[in-house]
């Protein structure tokens, strides 16, 4: 069977309404909704569908850096300079709570695969973990010695991986809190790490206009590029796992082939540094941001796939790797040829695990009703507060007046 012939990506939309620099982009688990934070102190919420009204959301009280949507799409993480985490429920009510910890900025938020917890990393050096639901502070990983720039957690949550200023990339054990390995080959500051859809592998960006990708079971450094003309600001896997896209100041976004270690496409949209890029969750789609305050959506049209059956399931499908489990590894000096074809990598892709529909739906419509019902609990708590506060003082101040009254 011959594969389909892939197309080049293509702008499908973009938004304005930002009013300074993009910070951040992220889907939504259905890609109805796209989230963006910008160093105009704002979150906005796009629609997908056309002639949607986006939602503009005011609460930080300085520069929004990163927004990241929960598993479910039901809630909405951002982390700002103001040093604080927001939790939001993305409609057009805006509600959110507000997390402390950090005493710098939040440069990255990201939730675990089971909505549970989420990460969070720093300018005070330190990389955080929080329980969602009970809204709470867990512990701390402390051992950069410059900002952390990035934090994630990998596919089953066992791992978190993060990228400082440093110049190292350091991986964590969740449960033990022990730094299992620190990858230094970067020659410049780490601006975005992130894991591999199998798990088994990291790739970062750096000042050094670089991405270095890695084995995280034996820390083996499998592929180099150096591609872009200057500092790598971001980077997103496609589900499949086969391709990367990056972001640059050098207003470039490009589309990387990692199954043949080679550069499939050089995307130019941005006036100015293109700050930030995701894929969503399907890969039908990825978006990017800029300094020149746009959101651009692409359709990328090179790797046809089913996306309904990756929709039934919220973990990544099986990736296509090598027989040893990972990325082939690519000598970074030398031009690297063609590897598998496109027909020989499709029919030899694994389909991902799905449960039946209607089962996958029920628990999505579960999962999001108590990230909800949590959320309203929060709010009500806070005003249950607030209004116990305004009692107390209220019954101070009527003993006080029967204490002057009383001869």
């Amino acid at each position: 069977m011959t594969a389909p012939c892939p197309e080049d990506p293509s702008l499908e939309r973009h938004f304005k309404g930002h009013r300074d620099a993009v910070t951040s982009v992220d889907f939504s688990l259905n890609t109805k909704q796209l989230a963006s934070g910008s160093m105009d102190s704002c979150l906005m919420v796009w629609h997908m569908k056309p002639q949607s009204r986006a939602y503009r959301f005011a609460g930080h009280k300085d520069a929004v850096t990163c927004v990241n949507f929960s598993p479910s799409g039901h809630l909405l993480a951002s982390g700002s300079r103001d040093k604080t985490v927001r939790i939001w429920v993305p409609n057009v009510k805006g509600e959110s709570t507000v997390f402390r910890a950090h005493t710098a900025t939040v440069r990255s938020v990201h939730f675990c695969s089971d909505g549970q917890s989420f990460v969070t990393a720093s300018d005070d050096k330190t990389v955080k973990v929080w329980s969602t639901h009970r809204q709470k502070f867990l512990f701390s990983l402390s051992q950069h010695i410059n900002w952390v720039r990035c934090a994630k957690f990998s596919p089953d949550g066992r791992l978190i991986v993060s990228a400082s200023d440093d110049k190292t990339v350091k991986l964590w054990d969740k449960t033990s809190r022990e730094c299992i390995h620190s990858y230094c080959e970067h020659g410049g500051f780490v601006t975005y790490v992130d894991f591999h859809p199998s798990g088994t592998c990291i790739a970062a960006a750096g000042m050094d206009n670089t991405v270095k990708v890695w084995d995280v079971r034996t820390h083996r450094l499998l592929q180099h590029y150096q591609l872009h003309s200057a500092a790598v600001n971001a980077l997103s896997f496609h589900p499949s796992g086969n391709y990367l896209v990056t972001a640059s100041s050098d207003s470039t976004l490009k589309i990387l082939d990692l199954m043949e270690g080679r550069l499939l496409y050089t995307l130019h949209g941005h006036q100015g540094p293109a700050t930030t890029v995701a894929f969503s969750r399907t890969g039908e789609y990825f978006a990017s941001g800029g300094s020149d305050e746009q959101v651009m959506v692409w359709k990328s049209n090179f790797d046809v796939v089913d996306y309904g059956e990756v929709l039934r399931v919220q973990r990544p499908p099986a990736a296509r790797v090598s027989s040893s489990g990972t990325l082939p590894e690519v000598d970074p000096l030398v031009p690297p040829g063609r590897g598998r074809s496109q027909e020989s990598m499709q029919s030899q892709s694994q389909e991902p695990v799905s449960m039946p529909q209607s089962l996958t739906s029920t628990l999505e419509h579960i999962v999001g009703q108590l990230d909800v019902l949590t959320q309203t609990v929060s709010i009500l708590e806070q005003r249950l507060t607030l209004t116990e506060d305004k009692l107390k003082q209220c019954l101070e101040n009527q003993q006080l007046i029967m204490q002057r009254t009383t001869p």
